[in-house]
């Protein structure tokens, strides 16, 4: 991620974990499915948008699919700028945009069945601030 980019002075990272519970019932396990190609065509694209937007140095991001149990890592984002501001909010832009516009499906696992997990609308509304400017 640094190698050679002398001139960052800030990388923030973000690394996200499967819960142990959702809808007040325990988690089992997760899945997530996606199209390749297209899944890592859309994160490309996201991050050459957060790149321009926020004159960051470098981003990456690691994002799991496949079947994940509670505690396991399932995103990486890690963003390099100059100033630690910029690497903040583009990392958090990362993020909001993968939790609500990225191709992903996610199932939930639980006692009570399985479950289609659904962008929630506090989700939409970080998202939402970023096209208006944010």
């Amino acid at each position: 991620m640094l190698a050679g980019l002398s001139e960052a002075g800030a990388v923030v990272c973000f690394v996200g974990t499967v819960r142990g519970s959702s809808a007040g019932q325990r988690l089992q396990s997760m899945s997530l499915e996606h199209y390749p190609g297209m899944t890592e065509s859309a994160i490309k694209g996201m991050a050459v948008q957060a790149l321009a937007r926020f004159a960051i140095l470098r981003v990456r991001v690691v994002h799991r699919v496949g079947r994940l149990h509670p505690g396991d890592q399932i995103v990486g984002v890690w963003v390099a700028a100059q100033h630690r501001g910029n690497a903040f909010q583009a990392c958090e832009f990362v993020m909001d945009y993968l939790k609500t516009q990225a191709p992903f499906w996610k199932k939930e696992h639980r006692l009570d069945g399985d479950h289609w997990v659904q962008p929630r609308p506090e989700d939409e509304q970080a998202v939402a601030r970023w096209v208006s400017g944010g």
